[in-house]
Formats: C-alpha cells, structure tokens, sequence
C-alpha cells in the first residue's frame, strides 16, 4: 500500500513560513512530504529538514522529495528531539518550522497500524513509532481501571469513560483484549444505545484517547513549543495544524505565554518578574480549512493552524 496522504491547509501553512529562498526550515512532521514538498520547491540556496518517527513516511517522503536533491535532509526521530537533529547538522537557528499533527491517511488505512476501530481483525497497535515497545493493546490490558478511565476521560473527552473502563478491566478478566473489534464491542456495551445512535462512532474517542496516551502526543507537543520557538531567527516562525481541541488549547496557551510572559499580579504597577516576550502571535483566531478542501477532503474539518512570530531583541 503506499503511503497516501492529503496535506490539509497546504497552502495556509506554507505561506505563513514567509519562506525566504536562502533559509533553513524544518517539518517537523514530515509524512508523505507534502508540506515539504511546497517549501523545497521555494528555496534556492536554502534548506529543509524533514522529521518524523514513522518508518513508511520517512520512506515515501525519500522518494517524493528525492527530486530536490541537497536541499532536503531527512531523519528519523519524534520532533521533540528537533533541535538535537539541527545541532547534528550543524545548524543552531532557523527561519521556520511547522508541525502538522495529524494522523495520516495511510496509517489510518493500514489495518495493521492500529489506529482505527473501523476494522475489526486489526491489532491495538497505534505505535507512531514501531520502534516503540509498548502498544496500545498494552494499556488497555494492563492498566489499572483508574488509570483507564483518567486516559478516556481525559484525551478522549467521554463522558462514559468510567463505564467503559470498568467494562474494560472486567472483559480483560475473562481473556486478553487484542484486536480493534474486541475493544470496539467493549465499548458498545458501555454506552447507552439512545447515545450510540446520535453520537457518532462509539468507539472513537476511546481509541483517540488511547493513540494519545500511547505516543505522549499532548506532553510531547507541550514540551517542544518553547524549544521551537527558542530555534527561530528573528522573522521566523512556527506554524502548528492541530486536530482536536486538546492540541489546540495547548498550542493556543504556549503562543500567549511566550507573547506575554510576564507573572506579575495585574495590579503591579510595572513588572518586576524580567520575563521578555519571544515574539508576536500571529494568528488571533485560528485559520480553518476553506470550503473546497472540507469538500475534498472530509479528514480536514477539525484542522486549525496556528503561528507564532519570534522577534528577537525582546529576550
């Protein structure tokens, strides 16, 4: 199967780079090499990094930006460890970087990966990384039943996530949970049916919740915003798609706190904590897909980008 994928808001993202031909960018999330692909075919003279810790993506990428020859450098690691990879190649800042935090086509469609509860002879794998040891299947079976109902209620925002947990420890009791369909008709049990008929999947926010917990997604991308931010020149800036309103919140918190850092009590006269703003917020509201891509591509509906500016000389 090759690797599919549609890059939402292509061309938002990427002309939010501001892209310079001379500068050096990094994907931070490089999949089929979409959004990669638009910024090469900009530079003259500058650079791309692609990253991402999914095998088949780092493949397909290879192959579609091959074209591009020098100008693009690929590795695989988890963007967190981005500013790791850059000092490696002996690049210290660079101009731009943009994550698009997606799941892909492919690995939605891979029956094999995991990620959907859509098949059910599928593994629970849900590894972003085969690399990885552990698996999705190894949450639902072993952990503790509080533990479980934290991560649905938590990450899959459910607000039946106690009953599916407790469904789930008692179903485990009997065998091991191993397959999409196993969990899917754990779940089924656990909602009322009046839900199940108005509200979409009912095993969706379950198996969402789970992919999170296992790749640390939230934690990974709370992490990373201020070293990102911390690798632009002056001009540069990060441009993040999010998913769901939980990467969202993330990305729209970390943007204002590195606006406005201050911690001072907001009847101080003037500010006395010496934090510096890192740059601008760029986008106020997030920009959403227009009506042709909703149209072309369904998967895009919840997408939000986000961008921050650095503008240096305020540290």
């Amino acid at each position: 199967m090759d690797f599919v994928h549609k890059s939402v808001l292509l061309e938002e993202a990427v002309s939010n780079l501001n892209i310079r031909p001379d500068g050096i960018y990094i994907d931070g999330t490089l999949g089929g090499g979409g959004h990669s692909s638009e910024i090469a075919k900009r530079l003259t003279g500058g650079r791309l990094i692609g990253i991402d810790q999914d095998a088949d993506a780092i493949k397909a990428a290879g192959e579609r930006l091959a074209v591009y020859g020098g100008r693009v450098t690929i590795r695989r690691n988890n963007y967190a460890n981005m500013k790791e990879e850059a000092e490696q190649l002996g690049i210290c800042s660079v101009d731009g970087i943009l994550l698009d935090l997606g799941v892909s086509s492919f690995q939605l469609d891979t029956a094999e990966r995991g990620f959907t509860y859509r098949n059910p002879n599928a593994p629970l794998d849900m590894r972003m990384d085969d690399r990885m040891e552990m698996t999705a299947a190894d949450i639902v079976n072993r952990y503790t039943e509080t533990d479980l109902y934290r991560v649905i209620r938590d990450y899959g925002e459910d607000k039946f996530a106690k009953n599916i947990a407790k469904h789930i420890v008692l179903a485990r009791e009997r065998t091991p949970i191993q397959t999409a369909g196993e969990l899917t008709e754990i779940i089924r049990a656990s909602i009322p049916m009046k839900v199940q008929q108005s509200g979409g999947h009912p095993a969706k926010r379950t198996f969402q919740a789970l992919r999170i917990e296992l790749n640390r997604e939230l934690s990974v991308l709370e992490d990373a915003i201020d070293t990102m931010i911390g690798m632009l020149n002056s001009g540069g800036r990060l441009c993040i798609i999010t998913f769901h309103s939980l990467e969202d919140r993330i990305v729209k918190l970390k943007f204002k706190t590195n606006e406005n850092p201050c911690t001072c009590p907001a009847d101080f006269p003037v500010c006395v904590c010496k934090n510096k703003s890192k740059g601008r917020v760029v986008t106020r509201k997030p920009i959403l897909p227009k009506e042709d891509e909703l149209l072309a591509n369904p998967r895009s509906k919840s997408a939000k980008l986000r961008v921050f500016e650095r503008i240096c000389g305020e540290d």
